[in-house]
């Protein structure tokens, strides 16, 4: 076997585990993005794709779970500019995100799903890396390439956004 095909596999072996180590956690990611679980499964592959294409980029990155995180995060605003309104899929399976933590009050994941829609796209990012993937200030504003300040903005205005839109429910 020559130099550059050991080399070769030994990418595609690091590969496959560091996506062993974040698939779920970007798939949830990309649920609570788009609101649809088959969209989530596209979004999830587009951006492993770019990843692997790019993996020694993404391996010299400080957090090569950030930069992946913002792949799929792009490729999901790709497509809400292209479909300005994802259908929430009712019934779907829901990942086990921790939202009792998110906003008194949310009786269900659908109703914390159906809240999340009716935020900006930037918004939505903020609070699902901050409040769903648990991802710091830093860690967030690193992975939407943006300041802290700025995070902290958008996530005021997501919650403020998100009560509303939860009283209303109820």
């Amino acid at each position: 076997m020559s130099h550059r095909a050991a080399g070769t596999h030994g990418a595609e072996h690091e590969f496959r585990v560091f996506v062993q180590g974040i698939a779920d956690s970007l798939y949830r990611t990309a649920y609570l993005l788009c609101g649809d679980r088959f969209l989530a499964d596209d979004l999830v592959q587009e951006a492993l794709a770019k990843a692997y294409s790019n993996w020694r980029k993404v391996q010299r990155a400080d957090s090569p779970s950030a930069y992946v995180r913002r792949i799929l995060i792009n490729e999901s605003r790709r497509g809400w500019r292209k479909n300005r309104k994802y259908a929430v899929e009712s019934g779907g399976r829901v990942p086990e995100p921790a939202v009792a933590d998110m906003a008194d009050g949310v009786v269900n994941r659908a109703e914390l799903l159906h809240a999340l829609q009716s935020l900006p796209a930037r918004q939505r990012a903020t609070v699902v890396l901050r409040f769903l993937e648990g991802l710091s200030e830093r860690e967030t504003a690193t992975t939407l390439g943006c300041s802290e300040g700025t995070v902290k903005s958008q996530t005021s205005r997501a919650l403020i956004k998100l009560k509303s839109v939860l009283k209303e429910e109820y």
